[in-house]
């Protein structure tokens, strides 16, 4: 027997005669915690892609354990594979079919930023957040309590309504879309109702949609008109499927986008560039003249292929008949190149020179402003009306034009005519400046505004006329006296 005083010598002298013990009776040997611990690893997809796996067995089973970092070339090497895989994706067939809604592009905006940006009002996600428009989300909530309340209905109808479109919706705007599923359909729900109650309003009259008169977004006031400024915007657009799902949901009726459109183009009339009135024996002459029958005026309730407001309105702007079959060699070269030639734009003239070279300007009677005619030396121009929003109104337009293929050039074109038409201030003002012009448009103004002004100043130019040619025969008989 051995005498042992050491605890801890003790303690690994009782373990190994516990091992041997083992050994001898052909038991399994007591694993080491080391080797019993289990193992997992953790990785994501692209970062097990980025190491190399190192295989060891571990009791008895085959597992990858991670052998380190991998050397900077092969990092890269990775890197640009990762950004080819993308490219592929982004080009596959069909993934730029549905875009129709388009940031501006960087060229474009150049010195006109703020023609681009709303400033009251966001929709959809390209200026969702943005700190100076959260003040009118508390007004869209409202407005969506007011659909839901006037049409006793629940919400999880129209985010479950939504919810089926959101594939498609998303696809219609440029660029990937950072809102999780569940933020862009209220975003979705949330802007088309809010966009749906002003269209209503504006057509049906707020009262009736259960709006106070002196309500401070819902109201026909000054706010007005700056919120359609922003609603007319390329990076502000709701596609117009969804305006017509949501409408269809308050009307219980699907399919409603010829009504959509109808409401759409009455709210934006405000921001139209002509007031030109016509009479029915007007436009009935108009449309002869261009060939033209007046049973093929715009029709916004058989138009149904519009993709959102500001095509809609685009579409209205340009309505025109049924245009005579070109001629084959026209036809032929006229679309076949969509890129601008800036030496074609260069070849108009300014006003002063095609004054110089004989041409004269007169006002043509049309409600359509691009409608331009020239004939017998004759420059006839279209009246445009200029507002606040005329500027931000056609470069949207433009930039709509320029970015959508499936879309002609024809506001780029006026915009461009007009732009070599008025080269300086002195293509107007020449015309302005004038003083008969001025003293006549002065006459006009004051004197033949309405019938009893024109009456009283024939009377007043009548008496005058009598009194001169009393005073000269009253000095002409004074010194040229009857014999």
């Amino acid at each position: 027997m051995v005498a042992v005083f050491n605890k801890e010598l003790l303690s690994w002298y009782l373990i190994t005669l516990k091992l041997k013990e083992t050994v001898e009776a052909g038991t399994p040997k007591i694993q080491s915690p080391i080797t019993t611990r289990s193992i997992e690893l953790q990785e994501q997809p692209q970062q097990r892609q980025r190491s190399d796996l190192l295989q060891v067995v571990i009791n008895g089973e085959t597992e990858n354990v991670e052998e380190g970092p991998k050397s900077p070339e092969s990092e890269w090497v990775i890197c640009i594979k990762e950004k080819l895989e993308q490219a592929h994706q982004d080009d596959a067939a069909g993934s730029w079919a549905k875009l129709c809604i388009y940031r501006v592009p960087h060229c474009l905006r150049e010195g006109d930023d703020k023609a681009y940006i709303p400033q009251i009002v966001s929709l959809g996600p390209y200026h969702h957040g943005r700190r100076r428009l959260r003040n009118m989300d508390r007004h869209k909530w409202r407005s969506l309590d007011h659909i839901l309340r006037r049409r006793n209905q629940d919400i999880k109808l129209y985010l479950d309504s939504v919810k089926e479109l959101e594939e498609r919706a998303r696809a219609c705007y440029e660029g990937a879309i950072s809102f999780s599923s569940n933020e862009f359909v209220e975003m979705m729900v949330l802007d088309g109702c809010f966009v749906l109650e002003l269209f209503r309003g504006a057509a049906e009259g707020f009262n009736h949609l259960g709006y106070s008169r002196n309500d401070p977004i819902f109201a026909m006031r000054g706010s007005m008109h700056s919120i359609q400024r922003d609603m007319i915007m390329i990076e502000n657009q709701i596609p117009l499927f969804i305006l017509d799902r949501l409408l269809g949901l308050q009307y219980d009726q699907p399919k409603q986008t010829g009504l959509l459109v109808k409401l759409a183009l009455h709210f934006f009339d405000p921001l139209m560039p002509t007031d030109e009135p016509l009479t029915k024996s007007d436009r009935n002459r108009l449309e002869s003249s261009l060939g033209y029958t007046t049973t093929t005026t715009f029709d916004p309730l058989a138009d149904q292929g519009g993709l959102h407001c500001l095509d809609i309105f685009r579409r209205s702007l340009l309505r025109r008949g049924p245009i005579p079959e070109p001629r084959i060699w026209i036809r032929r070269w006229s679309h076949a190149s969509r890129v601008a030639d800036k030496r074609r734009q260069q070849l108009i003239h300014c006003v002063t020179e095609l004054r110089e070279a004989g041409i004269k300007f007169k006002k043509r009677k049309t409600d359509r402003f691009w409608d331009i005619k020239f004939k017998d030396g004759i420059l006839k121009i279209p009246r445009l009306l200029i507002h606040d929003g005329t500027k931000s109104l056609f470069l949207n337009l433009i930039a709509f034009e320029q970015c959508h293929l499936d879309c002609s050039n024809d506001i780029t074109s006026y915009v461009i005519f007009m732009d070599n038409l008025i080269n300086s201030a002195a293509d107007v003002n020449r015309y302005y400046d004038h003083r008969w012009n001025a003293w006549r448009a002065s006459l006009k103004h004051n004197y033949f505004s309405n019938p009893w002004a024109i009456i009283s100043f024939v009377a007043a130019v009548v008496l005058l006329l009598l009194t001169f040619a009393q005073t000269f025969y009253g000095v002409y008989g004074y010194y040229n006296p009857r014999s």
